[in-house]
């Protein structure tokens, strides 16, 4: 999401996007789209994806996969960052939402590097085979254990997983906070923390971005 429970000042978020981010034009009309649909705050911010773009330049990732597409945005700012003959497998069960994303994908030029898989995605994990370079997961809470296991299994050592929303607006911190939600992103918080397998960082970026490189 773009915003979370480490939002900066509104003008100092302008000069971070303005300057610390290379938005194409599509990327910034896709973004003013999804602001104004229902639940158009689950758009991660520019500054996010800018982050995704240099992390898959820099780990050289050719094969990525996406859990949670929406609108497209960030399947849209990886698929940017790869090169040529790389590819992005993108996970979601929304016709509605993803053919926004496709419109952006194809005005974009980058429909060739993605493949969405419309189906709830842990159907689709099991028949994927990897090694994967890179993976963003971006969907409902309570299944995050199992689609970080899925994509653990399928990525390759020194590979990288990017998980949205592990703060969740500041509940994992509150105890009163009760809710499905809550309760998934702490527990699954707890896991990583001890998952060996696994070398961790929590960023305070949007609503929480946590990177699991495989060892």
């Amino acid at each position: 999401m773009a915003r979370g429970p480490v939002d900066l000042p509104a003008k100092l978020a302008a000069y971070v996007a303005a300057v610390g981010t290379r938005e194409t034009a599509v990327q910034r009309r896709l973004r003013a789209v999804t602001r104004r649909i229902p639940m158009g705050t689950m758009q991660i911010g520019p500054d996010q994806a800018a982050f995704m773009q240099v992390l898959v330049r820099a780990i050289g990732a050719r094969r990525c996969l996406e859990i949670g597409t929406f609108t497209g945005y960030s399947a849209l700012a990886v698929a940017l960052a790869l090169p040529p003959g790389g590819r992005i497998v993108c996970c979601d069960v929304s016709e509605e939402w993803t053919s926004i994303a496709r419109k952006y994908w194809t005005l974009a030029s980058v429909s060739g590097k993605i493949k969405l898989k419309l189906a709830p995605a842990l159907e689709t994990l099991k028949k994927l085979k990897g090694p994967f370079d890179f993976a963003f997961i971006d969907a409902d809470k309570e299944n995050y254990q199992k689609y970080y296991e899925r994509c653990l299994k399928l990525l390759r050592r020194g590979g990288v997983i990017a998980v949205d929303n592990t703060l969740w607006h500041g509940s994992v911190i509150n105890p009163r906070d009760r809710s499905v939600d809550a309760r998934a992103i702490r527990a699954f918080n707890r896991k990583l923390r001890n998952d060996r397998r696994v070398e961790i960082s929590l960023l305070p970026i949007g609503d929480g971005l946590t990177l699991a490189w495989k060892r």
